[in-house]
């Protein structure tokens, strides 16, 4: 069954495909040297049989396959256009490696107790029932594997330089509007009772902190584009004059040579009983 209920739809991004994809590709590349060190903190290991489910476009998956080399990985999404991306850019890795599971995190179709880990890698800010996919993932474990979420939370997001006065204002209509259509913006502080309350022991939970300073300001530029803004312009959910204020704040944050920021994500775990 290929249910989405998420608010997130790769067919409907309001700053066009080629744009959404080099901003997932900065997403992806910007933290991973500390994700995968928090990764293996929570035990990953190399020859593990591994999930990671919203695989999206496989820039993790690629991450994933390069620093362990004699894992299995399975690449699960629902999105049709970003599986297929995946699997273009992945095509040379063999079959034994890697696998492809286009179906919904509600109802993978995978087997019980098969994997040693899995990774849901900024998902569940989107879905509409997170603790069905919490369970879900939980079945597909082999007893003993683990989940690990990575994900935000808007309402402790991090900073940027120059100040962009409007943001705060701005992001809480975006954390009200994802409310509104099932998701959940501020997810990260509920992590730890999203796992307990779905049957996974040992939860543990880390932050991980992005600086332009140290891993670029282009990636932070393509987060706060604003184009990714436009759509919410256009349904009315930000006003004019906020969109205006937001536009002229980014052209003094793309222009200015002191210009830094960072972001905070968090990385929650739990172990299947």
């Amino acid at each position: 069954m290929n249910v989405r209920n998420s608010t997130y739809n790769f067919q409907n991004v309001s700053n066009g495909a080629e744009s959404e994809l080099l901003r997932l590709q900065e997403q992806a590349s910007m933290g991973w040297n500390k994700e995968y060190r928090t990764l293996q903190q929570f035990g990953l290991a190399d020859g593990m049989k591994v999930l990671e489910a919203g695989a999206g476009p496989g820039f993790v998956t690629a991450q994933l396959l390069e620093h362990f080399p004699h894992s299995e990985i399975t690449a699960l999404d629902i999105d049709d256009a970003l599986l297929e991306e995946a699997k273009l850019r992945l095509s040379h890795i063999p079959e034994s490696r890697l696998t492809f599971a286009h179906a919904s995190v509600y109802e993978t179709g995978l087997p019980d107790n098969q994997y040693d880990f899995v990774i849901a890698r900024l998902i569940f800010l989107h879905l509409h029932n997170p603790q069905q996919a919490a369970a879900e993932l939980r079945r597909v474990l082999k007893p003993g594997g683990k989940l690990v979420i990575i994900d935000v939370d808007d309402g402790v997001f991090g900073a940027i330089e120059p100040e962009i006065g409007i943001m705060p204002a701005i992001i809480q209509k975006l954390v009200q509007q994802q409310a509104s259509r099932g998701g959940n913006r501020n997810i990260g502080r509920s992590l730890p009772r999203l796992l307990s309350g779905s049957g996974y022991t040992d939860v543990d939970m880390d932050a991980i902190l992005q600086h332009s300073d140290l891993h670029g300001i282009e990636g932070f530029k393509r987060q706060f584009d604003i184009n990714r803004f436009t759509g919410f312009y256009k349904k009315g959910i930000i006003t004019e004059y906020e969109y205006e204020e937001l536009n002229r704040a980014y052209e003094q944050f793309d222009h200015s040579p002191d210009a830094h920021a960072m972001m905070l994500f968090f990385m929650a775990c739990g172990t299947k009983p």
